[in-house]
């Protein structure tokens, strides 16, 4: 099983803090700025909405460059390999996949160095309200970005760490597991609560 982070509705505020953060510390490795998660609202209710790390993850299956592979119990995308073509996140079931056209820090600016800017100024730019997966800007390389768990950190997602009400939670295998066995023996007490009833009833009717 894979490791992902889940949020709890209840807790989140809709700060978005964790976008700040996730933007910022990929930044510093020199990743795209675009935040690897969303916060949506339905009815009263914010969480942030986040890759859910598939086991059989269908952008991985769709990627035509295997820019996407499932490495150290999550999904992994390698933006350096990404060419763009943004059908993980069309196939994506959470949306949560974003082509985006941020510069990394370390990416060579191919067109101020190589290309005289003037020849650019006729190429429109798309407008900022765009849906990015229609979007396009002269000069900027497109690339899908998707939560990558920080894994660059020892600690852990930047969202978990920052999130000011505690919403956000890294869940590990073992965490499943243990949690799995709570379910399990709550269960098997509950149904051997009502079993003991329905004969006590018995003996009295």
């Amino acid at each position: 099983m894979n490791r992902f982070v889940i949020a709890d509705p209840q807790l989140c505020i809709g700060c978005n803090t964790c976008m700040a953060a996730c933007s910022d510390v990929h930044k510093v490795q020199g990743l795209q700025t675009h935040p690897r998660l969303k916060v949506v609202k339905i009815g009263d209710l914010t969480a942030p909405m986040l890759c859910h790390q598939c086991d059989d993850a269908p952008c991985a299956r769709v990627c035509p460059v295997n820019a996407i592979t499932h490495k150290d119990n999550m999904i992994v995308l390698n933006e350096s390999l990404c060419i763009g073509c943004k059908l993980c996140g069309l196939v994506c079931p959470f949306g949560a996949i974003t082509p985006s056209g941020s510069k990394p820090v370390d990416m060579p600016d191919f067109f101020d160095e190589y290309v005289p800017k003037e020849i650019l100024l006729d190429v429109p730019d798309s407008l900022p309200t765009m849906n990015p997966f229609l979007a396009w800007n002269a000069g900027i390389r497109n690339v899908a970005v998707k939560c990558d768990l920080c894994s660059f950190s020892d600690e852990g997602p930047a969202c978990v760490k920052v999130c000011p009400t505690d919403a956000l939670h890294l869940v590990e295998e073992n965490q499943l597991e243990n949690e799995s066995a709570k379910r399990r023996s709550v269960s098997i007490d509950t149904m051997t609560a009502e079993f003991d009833i329905l004969i006590s009833q018995q003996e009295n009717s």
